[in-house]
């Protein structure tokens, strides 16, 4: 059973940075589409940004230009390098594949300051 442990979270002001990583336990993860979501205090989850098993990327209108989504099969590892962070994106994150398992494992806390 695939597990997901996201890390690299934290306070950031405004216009800052942060990457997040995601580490997977399973062994499909070489050919799984992945995916970043977050969820904020009150709202539904939400898909931020995907990537395929040959690296096609998609992100949601509110990250595009500012988040890249990237992977290391040989690690399976998932990266999410968010630049120009807003307010609005706090939130917690979690990677997954896409479509999504019932399960999401352990998200990390984003927390953006005015």
């Amino acid at each position: 059973q695939e597990q997901f442990v996201a890390s690299g979270g934290g306070l950031v002001q405004a216009g800052g940075s942060l990457r997040l990583s995601c580490s997977t336990s399973g062994s499909t993860f070489i050919i799984n589409p992945m995916a970043w979501y977050r969820q904020a205090p009150g709202k539904q989850r939400e898909l931020v940004a995907s990537i395929d098993s040959i690296g096609r990327t998609n992100y949601a209108d509110s990250v595009k230009g500012r988040f890249t989504i990237s992977r290391v099969n040989a690690k399976n590892t998932l990266y999410l390098q968010m630049n120009s962070l807003k307010p609005e994106d706090t939130a917690v994150y979690y990677c997954n594949t896409l479509p999504s398992l019932p399960t999401f494992g352990q998200g990390t806390q984003v927390t953006v300051s005015s």
